[in-house]
């Protein structure tokens, strides 16, 4: 368009600032009434009076007459005349005038009403004037008070004129689109044209969403076909824009990819697939339902593509002009995924043309900020490691173009560089963390950290991003959770890799605690992150993952004897009990057992210690039967140094209790159901766990004496437990002449000692910490004789 010539401009001007109910007015074809005999006028009005408006007569009858026909309004003697709208816009050359010959030639009737209506919206598309229409839709065709009794002017009036017009002109820029995209060697040439289709397609999206708000909270079947229509819509303009820019670089043809073809780097992604497998955290908990989705190692570009839905898609024939796949073309169709190879049958794509066709034509528009991070893991997966001048202006470049910020650019870096396996990666990620750490961090980061040995910095990630349970904006201004169950497992396995037992005590205690609250200020279970059936039990579902993880974590660290002198309350010893209770079943050689009988001593509960005691003994009992020597002998060890605590224990109950452990009638034992234990939902007793069962009745024998016994004794035994920690005199029972309890046949067994004579009590296979238990063991029993010796115990 030449921009010397004022017509256009003239024409778009007016367009401008046309009062939008006369548009329609404007696109109706009006014939000439000057005459009643039609055989002597009723030619195409071209003009309109300038005196009311009315498109009532042509030039030549104009002149003859005086007065409007219509409205009978005086005409004034000069200027009658104005050129209307649409005619002004074929004289300007906005509107071809083949295109209007070819409406004339095809009228019948409304047709050409409205393909010169289409015609109109057509110029506000291409002259920036989209507004216009969006104005059209929300102050014409939605106004109730917008009405003609003219049955052109009434569908003209109607909001479907629009949606059609819509439907029409997606349709001729698909199709271009398809024409451009099966000439590869033209894409070049056609740049241009490309640019303005993008133009296009961006108009249409925005009328489309203003017909959208007009069918807000309804679910009728036309908003469902606008939103199809408006979802392929900006599916295309995503897809066009990434091709515009994917031309303007040649598809990447200059730049070398760092591998040599497909299948080298089919290859080296199922090396990083086998890698992260192989480094999965342990299942530790026993929580199956919990720990199955953790156990499910994935990179991460296996769960951005997974959240794009793509493989629905998959083996899918294109449907109907309109489906946007068609756009990918025969070559970059998506074949059956059992064909596929890669992560998910999708990754790595086979060039940057099918990267763009495969994120942006597949799943839904409104993940575009998600598709362009793994359009860049793609470029970072295809340079890194080749020298940066080589590539970086194209990931600079297309970071610019779609206004992607640097801190996104470079968290796409490090999801790359974590997926990768290599030392090289895992060190550079480090040092880009502390970069990009926020608050918006996905959490997969610190887990990945904490499965490729680098707690410190995992720790470091979750602090930066809040969730560590300490910072301010943790919580939300209503209180309400903010991360899953899943982080909540890592935050506590992290800082227990980090030795920071307390502050994982610590983190569990308040995370529950804000679990709990927000059932009770919300009333309802759908407050929780994590998808769960009923408040209470998700609470208690919480609780118990987290104490059964920093129990589990601790018996593999070597931190019971820690971890036992933590303040834990009610809920959370019935949980610590369990899983101490179930390691001593699984492993009747390790200190698990008597380290839970250590606990309740330290807490001057002595008959629960020794009734725990009684159902160890008679474990290892069974045990004896298929262990080795070395694991009698070690057990035995263990047995005899737990029985000189219980026996020492014993002396300070009130002789009554006594006689009651004696006979065997000891206080009467409350039976617990599921719902005590807090496994109502999650994991009900079965038979596997009887012994288990049997033990954690052991909470609840204390009655009313013995509550009063142990405010009065809670002095100098608890003093020496917890001192000694985990440890005691192996003195066997039968030597203390004032031991007044007998538990039934000969318990005496020979002590299992190593070379210092202390005996030998964990089941580390750990020389060093062997060697630490022993030298911690004996300094204490050294100290335990000195007290006996002076009548002290």
């Amino acid at each position: 368009m030449n921009n010397s010539d004022p017509l256009p401009n003239e024409a778009l001007l007016q367009f401008a600032s046309i009062d939008l109910i006369e548009l329609c007015k404007e696109a109706k074809v009006e014939h000439c009434r000057a005459s009643r005999d039609l055989s002597t006028c009723g030619r195409y009005v071209q003009h309109a009076l300038s005196s009311c408006g009315h498109a009532a007569l042509c030039e030549e009858c104009s002149q003859r007459c005086d007065v409007c026909p219509i409205c009978r309004t005086p005409l004034p003697k000069g200027g009658k005349l104005r050129l209307r709208l649409y005619d002004k816009c074929i004289e300007a050359g906005i509107i071809a005038r083949k295109d209007d010959a070819r409406s004339e030639q095809n009228y019948n009737g409304e047709h050409l009403d409205v393909q010169r209506l289409y015609s109109l919206f057509d110029v506000a598309l291409e002259n920036n004037l989209v507004p216009s229409i969006c104005h059209y839709v929300t102050d014409v065709c939605l106004d109730e008070n917008a009405v003609s009794s003219d049955p052109v002017l009434a569908f003209l009036l109607d909001e479907v004129v629009v949606k059609n017009w819509c439907r029409w002109k997606y349709k001729s820029v698909v199709q271009d689109l398809h024409d451009i995209y099966v000439r590869e060697e033209g894409m070049q040439t056609n740049l241009n044209l490309l640019l303005k289709f993008s133009s296009r397609l961006n108009g249409i999206s925005n009328v489309l969403a203003v017909l959208e708000s007009s069918f807000a909270g309804s679910l009728s079947a036309e908003l469902q076909d606008l939103h199809w229509l408006s979802e392929n819509t900006l599916k295309t303009k995503q897809h066009l824009d990434v091709m515009i820019w994917c031309i303007r670089h040649k598809f990447l043809e200059n730049v070398e990819s760092r591998y040599p073809n497909s299948v080298s780097w089919n290859l080296h992604v199922s090396e990083r697939k086998l890698a992260a497998i192989e480094r999965t955290w342990p299942n530790l908990t026993g929580y199956t339902a919990e720990t199955a989705m953790q156990n499910e190692s994935t990179l991460f570009i296996e769960d951005a593509l997974s959240n794009l839905q793509i493989e629905q898609d998959i083996g899918r024939t294109v449907s109907g002009e309109l489906d946007v796949r068609s756009l990918l073309g025969d070559a970059y169709q998506l074949s059956d995924l059992s064909e596929m190879v890669g992560v998910s049958g999708l990754y790595p794509f086979k060039d940057l043309r099918s990267a763009a066709g495969i994120l942006f034509l597949h799943g839904t528009s409104d993940v575009a900020v998600a598709k362009q991070a793994i359009f860049l893991y793609y470029l970072f997966d295809r340079h890194w490691s080749t020298p940066d001048v080589n590539w970086r202006h194209i990931v600079d470049d297309f970071a610019t173009s779609f206004n992607i910020h640097r801190r996104s650019v470079l968290e796409s870096l490090v999801f790359y560089l974590l997926d990768d396996h290599s030392d090289e990666a895992l060190h550079q990620a480090s040092q880009l963390l502390p970069v990009i750490a926020g608050r918006d961090t996905h959490p997969k980061v610190a887990e990945v950290l904490l499965e490729r040995q680098r707690p410190d910095l995992a720790l470091m990630v979750l602090r930066c991003c809040g969730r560590d349970g300490f910072s301010a904006h943790s919580i939300n201004h209503d209180g309400s959770l903010i991360v899953s169950l899943n982080v909540a497992v890592t935050a506590v396995r992290v800082r227990i890799e980090c030795g920071l037992l307390t502050e994982a005590f610590i983190y569990q205690r308040m995370h529950c605690s804000q679990v709990k609250e927000n059932k009770l200020r919300c009333g309802s279970s759908e407050v929780f992150s994590d998808g769960v059936e009923d408040g209470l039990g998700s609470w208690v579902r919480h609780l118990g993952v987290l104490v059964t993880e920093i129990c589990s974590l601790c018996v593999r660290r070597n931190l019971v004897d820690r971890m036992i002198e933590l303040p834990w309350n009610s809920d959370e010893e019935l949980v610590l009990h369990k899983c101490l209770f179930d390691k001593a079943c699984q492993q009747p050689s390790s200190i698990n057992g008597s380290l839970l009988v250590v606990f309740y001593l330290q807490r001057c509960r002595y008959v629960e210690a020794y009734q725990i005691d009684d159902k160890l003994r008679s474990l290892e009992q069974n045990f004896f039967q298929t262990a080795s020597e070395q694991e009698v002998s070690k057990i035995r060890s263990i047995s005899q140094w737990r029985e000189g605590l219980i026996n020492k224990s014993i002396e300070l109950l009130p002789e009554v209790q006594r006689v009651q452990l004696k006979s065997g009638n000891s206080i009467a034992i409350k039976s617990l159901t599921a719902k005590d234990v807090g496994f109502t939902h999650e994991e009900p007793p079965n038979s596997s766990n009887s012994l288990v069962d049997s033990s954690l009745r052991a909470s609840f024998v204390l009655n009313a004496d013995n509550t009063s016994i142990m405010s009065k004794t809670s002095g100098y035994v608890h003093k020496e437990v917890s001192s000694a920690g985990s440890f005691g005199t192996n003195a066997p029972r039968g030597q203390n002449k004032q031991n007044l309890v007998s538990r039934g046949s000969s318990r005496e067994t020979p002590k299992a000692t190593n070379t210092n004579g202390v005996p030998r009590w964990r089941s580390d296979d750990s020389s060093e910490d062997e060697d630490k238990s022993e030298s911690f063991m004996g300094s204490r029993m050294s100290s335990l004789k000195r007290r006996s010796k002076h009548g002290r115990i």
